[in-house]
This record gives structure tokens, C-alpha cells and sequence, in this order.
């Protein structure tokens, strides 16, 4: 029951965010609830292809779709104020991540399937779904390039298995991952952590700046 509540309140948020970004890219209506759909419940929907598990979240549960829908349209009305609340919907992300991530891993657990596939389908669930919003509205993965968050989902998943593994109780398993995993995530974005970043350029094209610099 605390997860399912949880998980509506965070399929909420990250639709109104999905929204946004779609609005940002003038996109309407349809777009609006295209892209509310694919960032809320996209993660869970990538995570069961993969894993052969059918049927689909959404599908098994179309009330989902319908709330990400309304979700997004909501949006439209009152996007002002979404704004102004962004820190808010912040918390509700970290809160969702960890929500995600706690219900792919699980998902993978009651399939039977190893440890390492249980900690993958964590962290698919918990991030596909802005992967999915950054692709559609043709922009760089935020996932792949800001604070610590695919990494907060594997830590989540494997913080999950673990303490399943040893037969921590569930309840008390999924409020500490819970606990911890917001904590972190939050932690992040208040003080920048992520991991280290990757810099290449080819010879050619530095030399082009170079000497662009120097004209």
C-alpha cells in the first residue's frame, strides 16, 4: 500500500515535469500527454520488455495511463505554478527515483532473476523514463550529465536486494532504502555530486578552435 501510493504521487510528478518539457518544445496536447506518459511510467514499461514481463505495468493497470495523461494536461493550466514550485517537484523526483527503483528491482526479484539483472531493472525503472522524455523533446539525456541519479537508483536496487537477501523484513527494507536513497539524492543535487565527467575532443577540431581564437 506505501508503495503504490508512493509510486502515484511520483507517476504525478514526473508527468507534470514530462509536460513541461514538452511545452517548452511547443508540442500539443497529444505531444503534451505523449511525452507526461513516457517520462512517468516509460521506465517500467522499457524495464518489462526486457525482462519478458507481460503484461505491461500500464496495462495491467490503465488507471496509470489515465492519471499521466490528466497529469499532463493539468499541467498546461497552471504550468506557472509548477514552475514557481519547482523545488518541490524536486523532492518528489528524488522520492520517485527511489519509489521506481525499489518496484523494478522487486519486479525482477519475484521473476527469479540474478542479482545483477534485479540491480539493472532498478536502475532502468528508475531512469528510462527522463531518458525517454530528453530523447523525444531532442535534447542531451539530463540522466547522463548532471547530479548523481542513474547512480542513486543502483545504489537503491542493490541497497534493496541485499537487505531482501538477508531477510530484512519488507517493510523495514523498502522505508530504509526509501530513507537513505532520498537522502542521497537530495544530497546531490544541494551540493552538485556526480561522477567524473568524460572530455575527448578530436586533434583536429581543438587545432580549429585554436586557431579560431587566435583570428
Amino acid at each position: 500500500m506505501l508503495l503504490t501510493t508512493l509510486y502515484i504521487i511520483g507517476i504525478t510528478a514526473e508527468a507534470m515535469t514530462g509536460a513541461l518539457a514538452a511545452g517548452k518544445r511547443h508540442m500539443d496536447w497529444f505531444g503534451v500527454m505523449l511525452v507526461a506518459s513516457a517520462t512517468a511510467i516509460g521506465g517500467g514499461t522499457v524495464r518489462d520488455i526486457l525482462l519478458g514481463h507481460y503484461p505491461l505495468g500500464w496495462v495491467a493497470n490503465p488507471q496509470y495511463l489515465a492519471i499521466t495523461c490528466l497529469a499532463g494536461l493539468f499541467t498546461t493550466m497552471v504550468a506557472p505554478q509548477v514552475v514557481r514550485f519547482h523545488k518541490i517537484f524536486v523532492l518528489l523526483d528524488s522520492l520517485g527515483l527511489i519509489v521506481f527503483s525499489i518496484i523494478g528491482c522487486r519486479v525482477a526479484m519475484d521473476m527469479g532473476l540474478s542479482p545483477l539483472i534485479c540491480i539493472v531493472a532498478a536502475v532502468v525503472t528508475g531512469v528510462f523514463g527522463g531518458l525517454l522524455r530528453d530523447l523525444i523533446c531532442r535534447r542531451t539525456p539530463m540522466v547522463l550529465h548532471k547530479e548523481l541519479y542513474a547512480s542513486v537508483a543502483f545504489m537503491a536496487g542493490g541497497m534493496y536486494y541485499t537487505m531482501m537477501y538477508f531477510a530484512v523484513p519488507e517493510t523495514i527494507t523498502t522505508i530504509m532504502t526509501l530513507v537513505v536513497g532520498f537522502m542521497v539524492r537530495v544530497a546531490a543535487v544541494q551540493f552538485g555530486w556526480r561522477l567524473p565527467i568524460f572530455k575527448f575532443e578530436e586533434v583536429g577540431k581543438v587545432e580549429a578552435k585554436e586557431l579560431d581564437s587566435q583570428s
